[in-house]
């Protein structure tokens, strides 16, 4: 969408300022073509940034889970050091 306006844009301004056709649409499909990639890349980056974001709130929820369980006293161990027994 943000491509098309820019082309719509770059096409009203390429006319304004005196350009002939064929310069016209030529500026409008390179404006369609940087603004398209610019979006595509900050999409990509935004993707990116929430699955390092998920796969590092795993790695602490994994993490916090092992060290609950490495945690566990059973009956027969002491529950502080040094009053074993």
């Amino acid at each position: 969408m943000a491509g098309i306006a820019a082309m719509v844009l770059t096409g009203i301004l390429g006319t304004a300022m005196g350009l002939n056709n064929t310069a016209t649409f030529m500026s409008s499909c390179v404006a369609f073509v940087a603004v398209s990639m610019w979006m595509d890349s900050r999409i990509s980056r935004r993707r990116r940034e929430e699955t390092a974001r998920e796969a590092t709130r795993r790695d602490a929820a994994g993490e916090a889970a092992r060290s609950a369980a490495d945690h566990t006293l059973d009956a027969e161990s002491p529950k502080r050091e040094g009053h074993g027994g």
